[in-house]
């Protein structure tokens, strides 16, 4: 999540598209606030993706390098505005929320990694040919999922600032059975308006602290996301899920390797406290990058964890560098 300002009734127009403010997703095309590009504005619809259905915003020449954007825990399509400004010129710009989150309409299934790593392996597949993954924080367990179980629809990933956990473990697998209680909790949020308070504050103060920017699109589109019951109780639901994602995709690793593909982690260091702290989690990435020859790592110290927020310059250029790569591959 990140920040956001007051709540608004009734249905809200932005620069030609319509969004639905409250707790219902969008299920037509509207206009996220990017810029007009190739003589059109992005696009944002709400697709089937197997059982649930997503919402996609989708930009830059149709024939362009076809990349896949995902937000970390609770976060929204907009989270890469700033990104997507630099890299729809030349590529063909996707960015998604997951099910519950951002647009979308509610989840059918509760998040696990297979769920995640599915719903990327249909956008890819509806791209038409492999892309290039870009992942934010806990996004980069889908993205990493995704190449190991589909090889065929990855050319290359981009991990942002990604989780990386050493030693992952689990006593209890609860998070499928407690996700009806956190659904439970967005509808009564929702249904008091709760959400509308509570939603708003919460990105508020995550974004505080994980960006030194302010949101890249008008407050209205802002409360239109947060604003919904639906959301909080899916940022709920992929909390609880986070430890039993982590500990699948360690078990993944074991069973699947990683395609040799370029990789490039970007590690922000302006919200880690402390050398030691610093030096370790730039280690843990330089690990992952370490699973395919073609990988790299990138410390970023003037950006916090919101790197494409921060510094949308680093995405584009790690892209650029994939792109460059893959024609040595």
């Amino acid at each position: 999540m990140s920040d956001s300002r007051a709540a608004n009734d009734g249905e809200i127009t932005h620069e030609g598209g319509t969004v639905n403010d409250g707790d219902s997703a969008n299920d037509g095309t509207v206009n996220d606030g990017g810029a007009a590009h190739d003589g059109r504005a992005a696009v944002s619809e709400v697709v089937n993706v197997g059982r649930e259905q997503v919402h996609v915003v989708e930009e830059g020449p149709a024939d362009g390098p076809p990349l896949l954007l995902s937000s970390g825990l609770g976060g929204a399509w907009f989270d890469w505005r700033p990104s997507a400004d630099l890299l729809r010129d030349r590529n063909r710009v996707i960015a998604f929320d997951r099910p519950g989150l951002g647009l979308s309409p509610a989840a059918i299934a509760a998040p696990t990694l297979r769920r995640e790593a599915d719903v990327l392996a249909a956008l890819a597949e509806r791209a038409g040919r492999p892309v290039i993954a870009v992942a934010h924080s806990m996004a980069g367990f889908h993205a990493e999922a995704l190449a190991r179980l589909r090889p065929d629809l990855v050319r290359g990933l981009v991990l942002v600032d990604p989780s990386y956990e050493p030693h992952p473990h689990e006593l209890v697998r609860f998070a499928a059975a407690a996700t009806p209680l956190a659904t439970a909790a967005g509808v009564l949020l929702g249904a008091t308006r709760l959400a509308r308070v509570l939603g708003p504050i919460g990105r508020r103060a995550v974004l505080k602290h994980t960006s030194r920017r302010d949101e890249p699109v008008p407050d209205v589109v802002v409360r239109s996301v947060y604003g919904r019951g639906t959301v909080l109780g899916t940022v709920i639901a992929e909390d609880l899920a986070y430890r039993e994602q982590a500990v699948d995709l360690a078990r993944l690793r074991e069973r699947r390797p990683f395609p040799a593909v370029p990789l490039i982690v970007l590690t922000a260091l302006g919200d880690v406290k402390g050398e030691a702290k610093r030096r370790e989690w730039s280690e843990g990435h330089a690990r992952l990058a370490r699973m395919t020859p073609y990988g790299s790592q990138v410390d970023l110290p003037d950006a916090r964890h919101m790197v494409q927020l921060d510094r949308p310059d680093a995405v584009a250029d790690a892209v650029a560098e994939v792109l460059r790569a893959e024609e040595t591959v």
